[in-house]
């Protein structure tokens, strides 16, 4: 059996996409979400084969909902909207459906992915690159702490440092790990606001109240928050440009 589920926020549009798949036997539809927090856990608890999952969503869209998911399944992307097309392909979604689309469309996405599954090894992870470029109109950034999704937006970033395979954000109200590469988050973070103090920090510039020589040819930007972070002799280059100094 194949094992199905249908994320997207509007009732008529599961219903199409439910309908569409009565013709396949070998389906079986394990679970129907409205959001995207419900089809994070959806995905941990039933392990699906393919996601039909639609991009606008309330309280986080798909493209951040997948980037919470460890070895996502395959994805066909449901939506109403075209300027995601590119971006759906870039992340080696099986295909694209812009709503609203005749069953002969459907029957070809499906086609294609159990081509697909017959012949190659299921796509497991998306290129960092690909998930950078779907998030740089989103403006927050989507983490799990303790079981539970937090949505950060940029502006409550401080700064981020590297630990190895993770990123340590740094907020406010504490520091947060993601999966995610400092390579990706210089895509990501807008470069007007953010920029790459040294090799293993991007600080939030708006956050800087003075920078401090520190060794040779290095500094320390000491933060609003009282915290300092390091600044190589590129990186200080890069600041002066980004404060007009």
């Amino acid at each position: 059996m194949i094992r199905v589920l249908i994320i997207d926020d509007e009732l008529l549009a599961r219903n199409i996409v439910r309908e569409y798949l009565s013709d396949y036997r070998q389906v079986v539809i394990v679970q129907e979400c409205s959001d995207g927090f419900d089809g994070v856990k959806a995905i941990m608890q039933h392990r699906p084969d393919l996601i039909f999952l639609d991009v606008q969503m309330p309280r986080i869209n798909g493209f951040e909902m997948l980037e919470l998911v460890e070895s996502p399944p395959a994805v066909i992307f449901t939506t109403a909207f075209d300027e995601y097309a590119i971006k759906a392909f870039e992340a080696h979604a099986v295909d694209y459906l812009l709503k609203p689309f005749s069953k002969h469309r459907f029957d070809k996405a499906l086609q294609k992915w159990l081509e697909r599954r017959e012949t190659e090894a299921p796509q497991t992870n998306l290129p960092a690159e690909a998930t950078a470029q779907m998030q740089l109109n989103t403006h927050r950034v989507v983490v799990k702490t303790g079981g539970k999704i937090k949505i950060i937006p940029f502006t409550d970033i401080y700064y981020i440092e590297a630990a190895d395979d993770y990123v340590k954000i740094h907020c406010d109200d504490g520091v947060y790990l993601k999966n995610k590469t400092m390579a990706y988050f210089e895509q990501m973070l807008d470069g007007s606001l953010f920029t790459r103090s040294h090799r293993s920090y991007i600080v939030n510039v708006q956050e800087i109240t003075r920078l401090e020589p520190y060794e040779k040819e290095s500094y320390l930007a000491l933060l609003k928050s009282g915290d300092k972070v390091p600044v190589s002799k590129t990186g200080y280059s890069r600041l002066k440009q980004v404060l007009g100094l």
